[in-house]
């Protein structure tokens, strides 16, 4: 996918294409409110679909660099109503999204960022520290859509059942469901950038939530100015994907 000339000029076009074409969003995919009606009998998913799916994930990058133009309305509604179809423990869907459209909280959003990513800087050492201050690590000040997303703990929707041993899985359940939301996000040539370098006490109280509300992360998102198939860290040379994850150890 590195090398392949034609991917950030087809990819370019299916962002363009996503703003022009938006008719049909909720008829002709699937939603909350049909999935529990369709026919029971599973669609066949074939080899083109499979090599699709694949060349999405891979495609499925953190984007820093976005274009200023507006994302309508009605494909953020869409990409969230897919978002509630993901996996959550005891069905509880605890994830909570605040839209943070004000000039002055995306300010004070920055001004976090800023201050953490500079006591972040001061960790590193001689290359690395040159190289730290050289990556692209937000785009709060260009990407036209941004939110900040909570776990509810305190959400009384699934009864409790599945995280009474473990009630960090709420958290996992909202970690899951930004993993649907960005995925669905790229098919419609949408991209996502994680915001992580950030105070989460300052920011939860910057938007006012209530207070079980655990932050887990702010998204930027918008169309990338750039497209390309590997990561920014990859791509600057801060660290290259391995094979780590994939050892499976046997017992």
């Amino acid at each position: 996918l590195v090398g392949s000339p034609d991917h950030s000029t087809r990819s370019r076009a299916s962002a363009d294409g996503a703003r022009l074409q938006m008719t049909g969003l909720t008829t002709d995919n699937v939603t909350t409110d049909n999935v529990t009606t369709q026919n029971a009998t599973p669609p066949i998913f074939d080899h083109r679909f499979h090599a699709q799916l694949a060349e999405l994930i891979a495609w499925r990058r953190d984007v820093r660099r976005f274009r200023p133009d507006p994302v309508p309305d009605e494909l953020i509604d869409h990409l969230l109503d897919l978002a509630q179809l993901s996996p959550s423990v005891g069905n509880s869907q605890p994830w909570r999204f605040v839209s943070v459209d004000s000039p002055a909280l995306r300010g004070r959003i920055h001004d976090n960022f800023a201050r953490c990513n500079q006591k972040a800087e001061g960790l590193y050492d001689g290359d690395r520290a040159t190289l730290y201050a050289q990556l692209k690590l937000e785009g709060i000040a260009i990407a036209p859509r941004q939110f900040a997303v909570f776990c509810d703990r305190s959400t009384r929707q699934g009864a409790g059942v599945g995280c009474q041993t473990m009630p960090e899985t709420l958290d996992y359940s909202v970690v899951v469901m930004i993993e649907t939301f960005w995925l669905a996000a790229r098919a419609h040539g949408l991209g996502v950038g994680w915001v992580s370098i950030l105070d989460p006490v300052e920011a939860k109280t910057d938007l006012d939530v209530p207070e079980p509300w655990k932050f887990i992360a702010y998204l930027c998102v918008g169309w990338p100015e750039e497209e390309h198939v590997d990561p920014e860290l990859v791509r600057c040379g801060w660290q290259p994907r391995t094979h780590a994850g994939r050892v499976v150890i046997q017992r």
